[in-house]
């Protein structure tokens, strides 16, 4: 068998890098290009919520309040604020909510009723929406508030530990943070990155990135839509029930609404019953100063960012629940009531300092149970500046 031998192969002429101007997978724009890019996406991204909120059915009417599930879609809930003008807004925390009532029991509902109207008092509460996180609400989501009517309520419970007050050194996790402050003033117990804060501060200031969060909160289980087609359910072996689903079936443009029948809210749930029948109250609350207060500035700051913007303020403190606390606890709780009405006394501001409720009438220490509310209401319709006030 003959051996056969290579022959070597003449090199050709080299090739010049200029003769390929564009690799395989290569796009390179000139500037007209890039014009028109940067116009098209900015154009959606300034469009896409706008039709969006005109498009997507978002039903209210009476007694309407923002589900439960959807309590950190702040999009939506700018998006309600929009809606509901010439009409009296109610903003707090689950107090306003209604935490353990139906939406048939909430203040806004019995206020309501007192005035002789469906839905002239409008539940703006959001569960958990403590001082620090409903400055930012207001400041960020709340611009259509301009010369509006609005009830304040201020909940004393957000001041009865530094660890609600978030004054506490130790690191703690919290609902609603991307709504306080994320830099100044310091939150000595928010321990998020840099990343983590510009993020939310980017996200309340650019709509499209809040619209993207409302998509994700209504339809995808608040989860992005690549961690929904992932998502496992709980089986052995493990199964993937959105991997071969269409990932933009969940949307049915209508917004949630609250279910027909709450097992944990109304007169039928276990939840919904007085915090005791025959116990003294022993609750001793490490009371935050009002100097001292993360939560009072918070407050005040966002009373002052309505008032810039001509709002028509009522403000309601408490009533919190007097007779759960201990003596001691009882009697701190009323030195901050006294100054929280002194100092909106100072700023002219009107506002009610309701009497405590029965105690069987309480859930918890500040959250009112049906009845509760119903009295809550006849209260505030019998005072003379309240009626002066909605006037």
């Amino acid at each position: 068998m003959e051996n056969v031998v290579a022959k070597p192969v003449a090199p050709g002429p080299p090739v010049s890098v200029a003769e390929v101007p564009f690799g395989v997978n290569e796009v390179r724009l000139n500037r007209r290009q890039w014009l028109a890019s940067f116009l098209i996406v900015s154009a959606a991204v300034i469009l896409v919520p706008r039709v969006w909120e005109r498009i997507e059915r978002f039903e209210t009417g009476p007694d309407y309040r923002i589900p439960y599930a959807l309590s950190a879609d702040y999009w939506l809930h700018g998006r309600r604020l929009r809606h509901e003008s010439a009409k009296v807004i109610v903003l707090g925390d689950s107090v306003v909510w209604g935490e353990y009532v139906r939406r048939d029991g909430t203040l806004s509902h019995f206020l309501n009723r007192q005035a002789g109207s469906s839905n002239l008092f409008v539940n703006c509460g959001i569960n958990g929406l403590f001082p620090l996180a409903l400055e930012g609400e207001i400041r960020h989501y709340g611009a259509s508030l301009r010369h509006r009517r609005v009830i304040v309520h201020c909940n004393l419970l957000w001041m009865t530990s530094p660890k609600a007050d978030l004054s506490t050194e130790k690191e703690e996790q919290f609902n609603h943070s991307r709504l306080v402050p994320q830099f100044f003033p310091r939150i000595p117990c928010y321990r998020a990155d840099s990343n983590e804060r510009l993020t939310a501060m980017i996200e309340r200031n650019v709509s499209f990135l809040g619209w993207v969060n409302h998509l994700q909160n209504s339809y995808y289980g608040q989860k992005s839509i690549p961690k929904w087609t992932l998502q496992e359910d709980g089986a052995d072996p493990t199964r993937y029930p959105h991997a071969c689903e269409n990932p933009f079936a969940p949307i049915t443009l209508t917004v949630p609404s609250e279910p027909a029948e709450d097992a944990e809210r109304g007169p039928s749930s276990p939840r919904h019953r007085p915090w005791s029948t025959n116990v003294v109250g022993t609750t001793h609350f490490d009371w935050v100063e009002l100097d001292k207060s993360l939560q009072w500035a918070a407050f005040q700051r966002m009373i002052k960012i309505l008032q810039e913007r001509g709002n028509s303020v009522l403000v309601v403190v408490g009533p919190f629940n007097e007779h759960i606390m201990a003596p001691e606890s009882r009697l701190a709780y009323q030195r901050l009531r006294d100054g929280v009405s002194a100092w909106l006394t100072q700023i002219r501001l009107p506002h009610l300092v309701p009497q405590t409720l029965p105690s069987l009438l309480y859930a918890d220490a500040s959250h009112p149970l049906t009845d509760g509310y119903a009295l809550l209401a006849e209260q505030l319709f019998a005072s003379s500046q309240f009626q002066e006030w909605l006037k």
